[in-house]
């Protein structure tokens, strides 16, 4: 369960699925961007998914956020780019690894 503090209440919601953006989230991101008044994010994307509802979204490229601001989406906002960071520093560490070069061992 997700809970969020909406004035003196706790709101729980349905579970929160945290995924990479598919071409079928192409109009719901196009929404999502209408709604936050932002221009549509592009490329790899991370979205933040809530009862089968997109609520936010995030640029892997550049960590814009677009979000609901009709829905208690913030902390959301927040989960998405912590985890675009993560597979962001994921990827770089894996790149690095790959371009060490390891001089080969020669039979004596």
């Amino acid at each position: 369960m997700y809970g969020v503090l909406l004035g003196p209440r706790m709101v729980f919601m349905n579970t929160v699925t945290i995924r990479q953006a598919l071409p079928a989230d192409a109009g719901a991101l196009e929404r999502l961007a209408q709604l936050d008044s932002s221009r549509p994010l592009r490329e790899q994307v991370l979205v933040a998914e809530v009862g089968g509802e997109l609520w936010a979204a995030v640029s892997m490229a550049d960590f814009t956020v677009v979000s609901d601001p009709f829905r208690p989406s913030g902390e959301l906002a927040f989960l998405l780019v912590e985890r675009a960071r993560q597979m962001w520093r994921a990827e770089r560490r894996g790149s690095r690894r790959r371009r060490i070069r390891v001089p080969a061992l020669r039979a004596a």
